[in-house]
């Protein structure tokens, strides 16, 4: 690294503001606990051969090229390639390359990547709608089965065995690959966040289930291709094919298997298909436009607001269900088969949740009725009138000094819950013509509806309270401001600063001479206005002095700094 490319940089960075500097150590992976203490030690830092090759893994394909012929003719012309390799401090405010960059470049392999596997022809409009279509039906099918429980992750990030399998044989995905994939895609989206080891659903996640067919495909596809890197986005605002991403970051060695990654996810949304290319509905998006929507809706199948109710308790929807009206069945029905003609059957346990989530007899009949093509047939009306006269059979509400009381009119019912041995962690005790715990009114009811008691919450006053025991995740927080990172190292940097450059410099190299003795050719100023030129080694520095032996004639010189105009190393 040459001493005079340090130097101009530390120059560069004083005159940065302090959000430019940040930006910069961001984008440098600077460590926030760096112990630089000025300009100089971060100069010399950011020309270190290891921070330059971090950095050039962040370069896309076009900066590279321009960065390697900058090498060749001086300097960069004006242009976005040389304001962002200037951002990242590799070259200067010209345009040239720091000596240190281009070894760095000279002495480091570019990433080769892997041969290209033959690809599949394309596959038809109508096959690639249906692709979309299954993969909206399947990331629904997914965030129903993380409300229910929450997905669990490995240490390696990915999706647990076990859940992987809960998946695949609720019918939510067709095979693991799907499973990892739809998951992803879910968190890329911001539907799925992660809480710990936990995957919850997010409250977008929850409002995205409510919405149509071809909403929700067009929200995670604009989220999915917002996200893509910079080296694989078109100078028009668009994005690249995959089958053009090789060699998108030369000199980043986890680029292909990330490539492959993205590129598995935009195909299983259906914004590309089997071969890589873009879709009929999103080619427009690949060229700097909008997500062709009409194209996609004149391809999928039509939502249907209607279903046959059955007396066997089951419905069937003669077509997509709308999603708003699928949630809500959902609520009460269990879904059993996941064909564009769906099924869903009414039991006991599932009129009861729905009762237990706020529905009563009266809006289950309404809501039904109104659904129903034939009706609301006699056997399913009478388990709705059963289950809604049995439910609230137990009442679960605070009782004051952080006790929970269960009461009911039913006797016999409180003396069975009180020796259930599922209940026991409750500890439940006889309190007059009750029952109390020291647990949560909340954890109380829980435990005894996943009993299956006929329970409901109730308040202070007695009054019915629904709880929704859904645990959601809360939004990925945004990164926080680099500045703020940074403050300590920046205040330090600037408390340094000095306004008088040179003389830092020069103070600063004398400084690093004498820790290691070296032999130094001092030129000094005389009185009279000559130069003189001295080869000494470097013993001290104090009181605005050098110390030092002079070689040539083997005798102890003391020289003032101040009049000092040049230094080299012997």
């Amino acid at each position: 690294m040459a001493a005079t490319d340090a130097r101009t940089l530390a120059n560069d960075l004083a005159t940065r503001d302090d959000a430019a500097l940040a930006r910069l150590f961001a984008a440098r992976r600077v460590s926030p606990s760096a112990s630089w203490a000025d300009a100089f030690d971060a100069a010399e830092q950011l020309l270190d051969a290891a921070s330059i090759g971090r950095a050039l893994t962040t370069l896309t394909a076009d900066e590279v090229a321009a960065l390697e012929a900058a090498v060749g003719t001086g300097a960069l012309p004006a242009g976005p390639e040389r304001e962002r390799l200037h951002e990242l401090a590799l070259v200067d405010d010209a345009g040239a390359v720091w000596d240190a960059v281009a070894d760095a470049l000279a002495q480091t392999p570019r990433v080769v990547p892997p041969a290209s596997p033959e690809r599949p022809p394309a596959d038809p409009d109508a096959a690639a709608a249906e692709r979309a279509f299954a993969a909206v039906s399947a990331l629904a099918d997914v965030l129903h089965e993380t409300l229910a429980a929450p997905l669990s992750r490995i240490g390696a990030g990915s999706l647990g065995a076990a859940d992987r399998r809960r998946l695949i044989e609720a019918g939510a995905v067709p095979d693991a690959d799907a499973a990892d994939e739809i998951v992803d895609i879910a968190e890329r989206a911001g539907l799925l966040s992660a809480d710990g080891r936990t995957l919850l659903v997010t409250p977008a996640g929850v409002e995205w289930l409510r919405t149509g067919t071809l909403s929700r495909w067009a929200e995670v596809a604009t989220r999915l291709l917002d996200a893509l890197p910079s080296g694989v986005r078109g100078r028009a605002g668009g994005w690249m094919p995959p089958t053009e991403w090789t060699g998108a970051y030369p000199y980043d060695p986890s680029w292909p298997a990330q490539a492959d990654a993205l590129a598995a996810l935009l195909r299983r949304w259906a914004i590309t298909g089997p071969a890589g290319t873009p879709t009929a509905w999103s080619a427009p998006s690949a060229s700097g436009g909008d997500l062709d929507l009409d194209a996609l809706i004149a391809l999928l199948p039509p939502e249907v607001d209607k279903v046959f109710l059955q007396n066997d308790l089951t419905a069937i929807a003669p077509g997509s269900l709308a999603p708003h009206l699928d949630v809500r069945l959902r609520s009460m029905a269990r879904r059993e088969s996941r064909a564009q003609a769906s099924s869903y059957r009414f039991t006991a346990e599932t009129l009861a949740d729905a009762l237990t989530a706020g529905e009563s007899a009266e809006s289950l009949r309404a809501f039904l009725t109104e659904l129903s093509l034939t009706g609301l047939p006699q056997p399913l009306a009478y388990e709705i009138d059963r289950s809604a006269s049995r439910h609230g059979a137990l009442r679960v509400g605070p009782d004051g000094e952080a006790r929970t009381r269960v009461t009911s009119d039913d006797p016999a019912l409180l003396r069975t819950i009180a020796v259930d041995q599922a209940l026991r962690p409750l500890g439940l005790i006889p309190d007059g013509e009750a029952l109390i715990t020291r647990s949560s009114p909340d954890t109380a009811f829980w435990m005894i509806a996943d009993a299956r008691y006929p329970v409901i919450a109730v308040d202070a006053d007695g009054e019915h309270r629904t709880l929704d025991r859904h645990r959601l995740g809360t939004p990925p927080e945004p990164a926080p401001d680099p500045i703020d990172v940074y403050a300590d190292l920046l205040a330090r940097l600037r408390a340094a600063q000095s306004g008088d450059a040179d003389a830092a410099w020069l103070g600063r190299e004398l400084e690093q001479a004498v820790r290691a003795r070296a032999t130094l050719v001092v030129a000094v100023r005389l009185p009279d206005g000559t130069e003189r030129e001295f080869t000494i080694e470097a013993t001290g520095l104090g009181g605005g002095r050098l110390r030092g032996l002079d070689r040539n004639v083997d005798v102890e010189r003391t020289l003032p700094v101040s009049s000092i105009t040049r230094v080299a190393r012997a």
